[in-house]
């Protein structure tokens, strides 16, 4: 199973990243490791070799067949879920590694970083009018909306690959909105497709 991460798909959180909203030309893809995955309610360990560790909400879909080279106009047909996720960033790491050039891999795949709640199946339409939420301690801290991506998920599908195949149960994680900020021990989050709640806690 590959965990395919996109960063930057949200215009108003490339302001919120550089100080500047921008659009990248291509998609900016990173991966986590499988052991990054982590589900089923369990808590999320704050690691102790950072400083700060992010929240950051996404759509996540569930690729649902082999695929290689995908036209864009075909790309719906190869995922059949979505939920909410978090992808958990060590964000002085990450900071360090941008401002250096360096690799994002420990500071986006680390183990647990990749949490997941629970799969809602699409119907024909997919991926079309999704929105999502996530609860801090049980105040709203970010919002986003499939059409407010800059990169669609047909579009990432088709992309991706270009690069990799893509096998089933591989994950994308869509990217995140405005509002992202650290998580402390005890802390609640709840995450939501629309007004059903697929995500739901603490970290330790």
């Amino acid at each position: 199973m590959k965990i395919f991460g996109v960063g930057m798909n949200y215009l108003l959180h490339t302001e919120e990243l550089d100080g500047r909203p921008y659009r990248p030309q291509e998609p900016v893809i990173f991966l986590k490791a499988d052991s990054a995955l982590l589900k089923n309610g369990k808590p999320f360990f704050i690691p102790d070799w950072c400083e700060r560790v992010d929240y950051e909400a996404e759509l996540v879909v569930r690729i649902c067949r082999l695929g290689k080279g995908i036209p864009e106009r075909f790309a719906h047909r190869y995922y059949d879920a979505v939920t909410v996720g978090i992808d958990f960033t060590a964000r002085d790491l990450q900071q360090r590694a941008r401002s250096e050039g360096m690799p994002w891999a420990i500071c986006k795949g680390f183990d647990g970083s990749a949490m997941i709640g629970d799969w809602r199946e699409l119907g024909d339409d997919k991926a079309t009018d999704l929105s999502f939420h996530l609860d801090l301690n049980g105040h709203t801290v970010q919002q986003g909306h499939q059409t407010d991506m800059l990169f669609s998920v047909d579009e990432l599908i088709s992309y991706l690959s270009r690069f990799f195949t893509l096998k089933t149960g591989d994950l994308i994680f869509t990217g995140t909105p405005a509002g992202v900020g650290p998580v402390h021990i005890g802390d609640h989050l709840e995450g939501f497709l629309g007004t059903d709640k697929v995500l739901d806690f603490f970290c330790r």
